[in-house]
C-alpha cells in the first residue's frame, strides 16, 4: 500500500511517519512538508511543497492511503484567518487532490468537540473542514477526534497539569470524551484504523473509541 502524509513534521505527524514506515503493509510513503526536517528511510519521499499551489504536485497523490496530521495555532499562526489557512483551506486542498488522484481511504486528524454551533474558533473550525472533507466522498473517510494530546517530555506546564487533572476526572467517568492521549498511542491507533474499511464511508472515532477493546 502506498501512503501520502501531511503534518509529518508535527508533534503527532512525527509519529505517525514513523509507524507508517515501520508497517509492511506500507511500500511508500510521500511526506508533503513546508521544511525538510525529516531523516531518510529507504520507503521514504519527503517533498518540499508549496501548500497554497498544490496542484503542482498531484502526481504525489497516486496512492492508497492518505493522512492528513497538518495544524497550527493562532499563536503561532498569527491570526485566526492565518490559522484558518492551515487547519482548513490547506488540508481541504490536500483532500480534494487525493479524491481527484482516486486514493481509496482518507485519514483526517481533528479534534473532540468539533461542532459548527461550538463557542470557540477552533472547534468551529475543525467542523467545518470535517464536513468539506466529507462532501468528497471519499470511498473511506476516517476521522480521529482525540481529546488532549499529550506530547512526551512536553515543557508546556498547563499540557502536564490538565492531562492530570482529566486523568483524575476519567476515574470518576467524567469527561472521558476528552481523555488524554500520548502523541506515539495516537498515531499507533491512526496507522490501525488505516488498515479498517467501515460500511459507513465516514467514521469519527473519539479517544474513547481508540481505547475500546478489539471485537
Amino acid at each position: 500500500m502506498k501512503a501520502v502524509i501531511i503534518g509529518a513534521t508535527g508533534a503527532t505527524g512525527k509519529e505517525v511517519l514513523i509507524e507508517l514506515l515501520k508497517d509492511q503493509r506500507i511500500t511508500s510513503v510521500v511526506a508533503l512538508v513546508r521544511n525538510d526536517t525529516i531523516q531518510a528511510h529507504p520507503k521514504l519521499t519527503v517533498v518540499k511543497v508549496d501548500f497554497s499551489n498544490l496542484q503542482q504536485y498531484e502526481r504525489l497523490f497516486q496512492v492508497d492511503l492518505a493522512i492528513s496530521c497538518l495544524g497550527t495555532t493562532i499563536k503561532d499562526a498569527g491570526s485566526k484567518s492565518a490559522q484558518w489557512q492551515v487547519d482548513h483551506d490547506y488540508q481541504l486542498s490536500f483532500a480534494a487532490l487525493c479524491k481527484s488522484q482516486g486514493v481509496k481511504h482518507f485519514v483526517l486528524l481533528s479534534s473532540v468537540g468539533a461542532t459548527k454551533d461550538s463557542l470557540f474558533f477552533y472547534n468551529r473550525m475543525k467542523a467545518t473542514l470535517e464536513d468539506n472533507i466529507g462532501a468528497l466522498n471519499f470511498p473511506h473517510l476516517t476521522i480521529i477526534q482525540p481529546g488532549l494530546i499529550i506530547r512526551p517530555n512536553t515543557s508546556r506546564k498547563i499540557e502536564r497539569i490538565t492531562g492530570d487533572i482529566l486523568n483524575k476526572l476519567n476515574r470518576f467517568g467524567i469527561l472521558t470524551a476528552y481523555r488524554s492521549i500520548t502523541t506515539k498511542a495516537l498515531a499507533i491507533e491512526i496507522v490501525k484504523a488505516a488498515f479498517i474499511s467501515s460500511n459507513n464511508p465516514i467514521r469519527r472515532l473519539t479517544t474513547v473509541d481508540l481505547f475500546k477493546p478489539a471485537t
